[in-house]
């Protein structure tokens, strides 16, 4: 499978990045189109993996706070390491910028995915667009 991860920017890539978000939050997880888009993306940094052939397939936003967010694969290529070599990038990114500690909002059904990569739960459950989210950080 040959699938390249970039780091990006919004202004850059925002039809790819437009794309797979409309795809996954707002079409098959049913969220508000005005709760999914905000004025954030501009201040964030991307990191986008494409697949050779079919193009964008994968993304996520961070910021130099250390906060992640919008991490989002198409369905089609979930299950194959794409979520995976998007964070790795995400965690290589933040130890370059000296960023001490990465923190997201995960929704409970990627708690899993999250914690084999190192992240760990904080604090309670709680509703974000009306899907039960938890906290969870990392120390790269």
């Amino acid at each position: 499978m040959s699938i390249s991860i970039e780091l990006t920017s919004y202004d850059k890539d925002t039809d790819d990045i437009r794309k797979i978000r409309q795809a996954v939050f707002v079409e098959e997880q049913g969220i508000e189109p005005r709760l999914e888009w905000d004025d954030l993306d501009a201040s964030a940094s991307f990191i986008i993996a494409r697949h050779q052939t079919s193009g964008a397939i994968g993304t996520a936003r961070f910021f130099i706070d250390g906060k992640v967010g919008r991490m989002a694969v198409l369905q089609k290529w979930r299950g194959q390491g794409v979520g995976q070599a998007i964070l790795s990038e995400i965690i290589q990114q933040a130890r370059k910028s000296g960023i001490q500690r990465l923190h997201l909002s995960a929704q409970q059904s990627a708690i899993g995915f999250y914690e084999k990569n190192g992240f760990e739960c904080h604090g309670p459950a709680y509703l974000e667009a009306g899907i039960l989210h938890q906290a969870m950080f990392f120390v790269p």
